[in-house]
């Protein structure tokens, strides 16, 4: 027995050993994918000088990238049967390699943003192809590990891209930012020309035309709505139509589907229990994540001054420990299974979400590192593991179909945690910006006591009459007034995201290793035979 299992260990890293330079091109081709969502930015503003636009029409560059993607994402699964996944592959790196040519060479926003475009053609198809690949390429015993592996790419270019845009913009030109993809993406595109192979023989599928339809209009709408609602406000007419929009073309999407005998995306796989509740889970990190995300950034640049490298320099560590983790989290995941990690990293992410909600405008650098560092830790345990747990318990044929419905809900939930920490943001900084001025009563004896000591302050410091004095004081008394509600917003963001995140953790006690459902099975049955066997 003993040798049997010293047989089977010795395979299996051999196994993983022999598709590490596969799985290096993948990681590759994957990370700049998904690092070139975040690297704008930064660069927008520049990009505005630039070519002389409006904020409203250079944001274009982000939304179009985004919307493209998400359309893209759920047709992947068809793409991926009709073509297979070398020439797909291959050709989502050519999208993405000549578009990040156009964008650096652009001479007119027109030009940029159709670059943009072709770019997001590239990537949209990348995530649920690698998936896809990997799936295919490991079996569930090893899994783990070959998704850990594409979740360093996954998670840590996301966290990189800012502080690497920042210091691109303003050491060298924003065009660097694209033009350095190019000579990239080419390695990755001959690299896999020789290295990836097709294991299944691309079949000849015919697109369905009413299904690509109502899914690019459900998708897209939906996306759009969730992408401006932070913006423009949940009761604006834009965002409300484009809400109804996306969900009568999801359900019209779904319903079609769920009436053909070969769908292009096949909706009956969320009867797999497991599958279902990760991708539950998943969408909930996803709002945790994107919501720590979205909101430092505001906090260390608008409100304590950083500049945007100084802020990314903060975030970095974090992404360091989050990528370093992943393999040794899909690592672990073959051996102990889902639930341990799940539960661990859910404590830690929960617990660490709370501990923002702390924040103040004296709190530390040092502290703010350190709670961030260690919410990437849990983070870490989260992403990866929890999503291989879903996709394991999925029969081969429905791997595309997994990979795509997964990344579709990963896209959703991004605009949705967003669009909801903005929205959570602004209404609750305004409700404190109330509250806070109604304190600042010039009825109150107090307040009258504690401005006047502040405006002799400012006239012994800045040497300026009283007059003067008292208008200078009330103006930087209305900017603090400002800040502290900003950081009292943020604050009660962080309470939404952390309540969110409990929910995660209690669900994370439900999941289960369901590579051992085959081992639970036989006992069962042999129990029932015992049993049997006993009344007879």
């Amino acid at each position: 027995m003993a040798e049997i299992q010293a047989k089977n260990k010795k395979e299996k890293g051999m196994g993983m050993s022999q598709h590490i330079p596969l799985l290096s091109v993948l990681m590759l081709g994957l990370f700049l994918a998904i690092l070139n969502q975040t690297l704008l930015n930064v660069a927008l503003p520049h990009l505005i000088t630039e070519f002389n636009t409006t904020t409203t029409t250079a944001q274009w560059l982000l939304t179009g990238y985004m919307l493209v993607n998400g359309v893209l994402i759920p047709l992947s699964a068809f793409l991926i049967r009709r073509f297979g996944v070398r020439i797909l592959f291959l050709a989502a790196m050519l999208f993405f390699t000549i578009g990040s040519l156009i964008c650096g060479l652009s001479p007119t926003f027109s030009i940029m943003l159709i670059g943009r475009l072709i770019q997001a053609v590239g990537g949209g198809i990348l995530m649920p192809l690698v998936m896809t690949i990997i799936l295919s390429v490991f079996p569930p015993e090893i899994r783990g590990r070959g998704m850990g592996i594409l979740g360093l790419a996954m998670m840590f270019a996301p966290a990189v891209g800012p502080t690497l845009s920042g210091w691109v913009v303003e050491n060298y030109s924003w065009r660097l930012l694209f033009n350095g993809m190019v000579p990239l993406g080419i390695l990755v595109f001959v690299l896999a020309f020789f290295l990836l192979r097709n294991r299944v023989k691309p079949e000849r599928v015919s697109l369905d035309v009413w299904g690509t339809i109502t899914s690019i209009v459900g998708f897209g709408g939906l996306l759009y709505g969730f992408s401006e609602a932070g913006s423009k406000g949940w009761g604006s007419a834009e965002v409300v139509m484009s809400l109804i929009v996306g969900l009568v073309g999801i359900v019209a999407f779904v319903l079609q589907q769920l009436g053909k005998d070969d769908p292009m995306l096949d909706f009956r796989i969320f009867r797999y229990d497991i599958f279902t509740l990760s991708n539950i889970i998943s969408v909930i990190i996803t709002i945790a994540m994107y919501a720590g995300m979205f909101l430092l950034p505001i906090y260390l640049q608008n409100l304590r001054g950083f500049t945007p490298l100084e802020s990314g320099l903060l975030l970095l560590p974090g992404a360091i420990v989050m990528g370093a983790m992943s393999p040794v989290s899909g690592a672990l995941f073959d051996k102990i299974g889902p639930r341990p990690l799940a539960i661990l990293g859910m404590l830690i992410t929960t617990v660490t979400t709370y501990e923002f909600t702390h924040l103040s405008i004296e709190t530390s650098f040092t502290q703010v590192l350190i709670i961030y560092m260690f919410r990437s830790f849990g983070m870490s345990f989260l992403m990866m593991p929890i999503m291989t747990a879903g996709l394991n318990q999925l029969p081969e044929r429905k791997n595309s179909d997994g990979t795509a419905m997964s990344n579709t809900l990963r896209q959703i939930s991004g605009s949705i945690g967003i669009s909801l920490v903005t929205t959570i943001f602004s209404n609750r900084t305004t409700m404190h910006l109330g509250e806070l001025s109604d304190q600042t009563n010039i009825m109150s004896p107090s307040f009258i006591s504690s401005f006047g000591s502040l405006v002799d302050s400012v006239a012994n410091a800045y040497g300026v009459p009283a007059a003067q004095a008292k208008q200078m004081a009330a103006t930087m008394l209305y900017g603090q007034v400002n800040m502290n509600a900003a950081v009292l917003g943020i604050n009660d963001a962080f309470y939404w995201a952390a309540g969110i995140s409990f929910v995660g953790l209690v669900l994370s006690f439900f999941l289960r290793d369901v590579r051992k459902d085959h081992v639970r099975k036989a006992k069962k049955e042999r129990a029932a035979g015992i049993a049997s066997e006993t009344s007879i």
